[in-house]
C-alpha cells in the first residue's frame, strides 16, 4: 500500500466532490422486482428481514452521494449499513433506501502509525495490511465484522483495558451529509460533527472513510480457558474477584456458552453447555502468564490455549461465527457484581440449560475504558465493571419469542446491578440512543443532529431524535 497523504490543513469545503445532478438516474439502483433485490438487501445477521424501497451499493464516495439525492428526490429516508451485524436492530426500511457501503481499501502510513480504511472494510482486511509493519489495530473479536459501524459505535478491542474506545483514536471521518455534500471532518474541522459521529453511529450521515491510529504491537499473550459448566460458580467468583484489582494489560471475557454441534466446533464442545474465558494480556508470556493465574487454576479446566501470539490471532479466540448467521441479543452496563449479583445471574441463565440463549457473556470493563481522554468523542468511555449481553440464534417464530423473552427475564433480573447505560454495538434490539449516555451528552447529540440532519432522514440501529 502507498502510504497515506495525511494533510491536517485539508478543509471540510475542499474535501467535498464537486456538485453532481440532483435526483440522477442511478443505473445501480436495485428494486424490489429486480433479480437480484433478496442477494442485495440481506444483511450479515440473518434475523433481520430488510425490506426497502430501494437498495443501491455504492462502490466509492460518488455513489454514496448519488444515493442521498436520489432517495431526497424520490421522497425517501436513507440507511447506511456496511456488513449489517446490527441489522436486527434497525425499525422498518419501507419508505427508506438501503445504502451499502462497499467501499473498502485499506492504505497504511506505518510512520505515522496510520490507517486509511473505506466503508465496508472487515477487521480481517485491516490486520493483514497493518501486521506486516509490525502494528495492530483495535480490532473486534470477529474477522468479519464492519470496522466503520464497530468504531463508530465505540469498538471494545482486545486491547481496550490499555487504550480505551476505538472510537477515540480515529482522526478524521469523510462523510456525507444529508444534503448530498461530502465532507472531511476531524478535530478541527467541524469539530463538533466529529464528536458526534464518534459514538452517535449513522445518525449524522454517510460515513465513506475513516483514518485510524495504530499501535506498536507485535505480540500479545491471547487464548481461552474451558470448564465444564459445573465449575461455573467457582470460575466466575474466581475471575469477577480477580477483576476488580486486575491490571490494565489485561481484557478478557466470561462466558457461558451452549454452542451448536456443527463440524467447526471441537468435538467436546458440542451441545452442551460450557464455561469459557477469553482474552488478552499485553506482557510477555511469564508474566501474563502470572497474572491470569487467579482464574485460570479454578476449577478443573478441559481446555486451555493461552500462548504468545501475533495481535491478529485475536481475531479467531472468541469462536464467533464463520460465516452470516441469524441473531438476536441484548445488553446493559453492569456495576461490580456482588455474591447477590452472581446469585441472580445463574438463576435467570440457568448455566445447566442456557437455551434458547447460546451464549451469555460477562466482557471486562475498566481500566482505559472507564477514563474519558482528552478529545473523545460522544462515546468516550463505558462506565462499570462489566459488560452484561446474551445472544441466541431465531431460527423460527417460536424460538425468537422465547430468546425476547429470555432477554427481558435476564435485563430486568440483573437491574439491581445495573448502571443504567448500555453499549449500543451490543443492542441487537434497537431502540433509542438516550440511556446510552448521560442526559447532558445525549442533549448535545441532539443538537448536533437537529443542525446536520433536521428532518431525520438517516435511519440508524439507535435514534437519535431532534427533539
Amino acid at each position: 500500500m502507498t502510504p497515506l497523504s495525511l494533510d491536517p490543513t485539508r478543509s471540510a469545503a475542499t474535501a467535498a466532490e464537486p456538485p453532481r445532478p440532483a435526483a440522477p438516474q442511478l443505473p445501480n439502483v436495485i428494486l424490489p422486482h429486480h433479480d437480484d433485490y433478496d442477494a442485495a438487501r440481506a444483511a450479515w445477521n440473518l434475523a433481520a428481514d430488510q425490506r426497502p424501497a430501494a437498495v443501491v451499493i455504492a462502490r466509492d464516495a460518488g455513489d454514496v452521494v448519488d444515493a442521498v439525492r436520489y432517495a431526497a428526490a424520490a421522497g425517501h429516508r436513507v440507511v447506511p449499513q456496511g456488513t449489517g451485524h446490527l441489522a436486527s436492530a434497525l425499525p422498518d426500511m419501507s419508505d427508506a433506501v438501503l445504502v451499502r457501503t462497499d467501499i473498502g481499501g485499506v492504505e497504511v502510513d506505518p510512520v505515522a502509525r496510520r490507517a486509511r480504511i473505506g466503508a465496508g472494510t472487515v477487521w480481517q482486511e485491516v490486520v493483514d495490511a497493518v501486521t506486516p509493519h509490525g502494528l495492530a489495530a483495535l480490532s473486534g473479536s470477529s474477522h468479519d465484522v464492519g470496522v466503520l459501524g464497530y468504531t463508530l459505535g465505540g469498538g471494545m478491542s482486545w486491547l481496550a483495558r490499555r487504550y480505551g474506545l476505538a472510537s477515540n483514536h480515529v482522526h478524521a471521518i469523510e462523510l456525507v451529509t444529508a444534503d448530498g455534500r461530502l465532507i472531511r471532518v476531524d478535530a478541527d474541522h467541524e469539530p463538533e460533527l466529529f464528536w458526534a459521529v464518534r459514538g452517535g453511529g449513522g445518525n449524522f450521515g454517510i460515513v465513506t472513510t475513516i483514518e485510524i491510529e495504530l499501535f506498536p504491537v507485535t505480540e500479545v499473550f491471547g487464548g481461552m480457558t474451558v470448564w465444564p459448566i459445573d465449575d461455573v460458580r467457582e470460575v466466575l467468583d474466581a475471575w469477577t474477584t480477580w477483576a476488580r484489582t486486575a491490571p490494565d494489560a489485561a481484557t478478557t471475557s466470561f462466558r457461558m456458552l451452549r454452542l451448536p454441534p456443527l463440524p467447526d466446533v471441537p468435538e467436546p464442545l458440542r451441545d452442551t453447555p460450557i464455561v469459557v474465558i477469553d482474552g488478552a494480556v499485553l506482557a510477555g508470556s511469564w508474566e501474563a502468564a502470572a497474572m491470569i493465574d487467579q482464574f485460570r487454576s479454578a476449577g478443573t479446566p478441559i481446555m486451555d490455549t493461552w500462548e504468545a501470539m501475533s495481535p491478529a490471532g485475536l481475531l479467531q479466540i472468541h469462536m464467533d461465527p464463520p460465516a452470516p448467521v441469524p441473531a438476536l441479543g441484548d445488553t446493559m452496563q453492569i456495576g461490580d457484581l456482588d455474591e447477590a449479583g452472581i446469585d441472580a445471574l445463574l438463576e435467570v441463565i440457568r448455566p445447566e440449560e442456557i437455551a434458547p440463549l447460546l451464549m451469555v457473556e460477562l466482557r471486562q470493563m475498566g481500566g482505559a475504558l472507564s477514563r474519558k481522554p482528552e478529545g473523545a468523542g460522544a462515546r468516550a468511555n463505558l462506565d462499570g465493571a462489566f459488560a452484561l449481553f446474551a445472544v441466541g440464534i431465531p431460527m423460527s417464530p417460536e424460538i425468537t419469542e422465547q430468546l425476547h423473552a429470555r432477554l427481558t427475564e435476564m435485563l430486568d433480573a440483573m437491574r439491581p446491578w445495573a448502571t443504567g447505560s448500555f453499549y449500543v454495538n451490543f443492542g441487537e434490539r434497537g431502540g433509542d440512543m438516550e440511556a446510552a449516555f448521560t442526559p447532558r451528552t445525549y442533549k448535545r447529540l441532539q443538537a448536533v443532529r437537529r443542525e446536520w440532519d433536521p428532518g431525520e432522514r438517516f435511519i440508524a440501529s439507535h435514534r437519535i431524535a431532534t427533539s
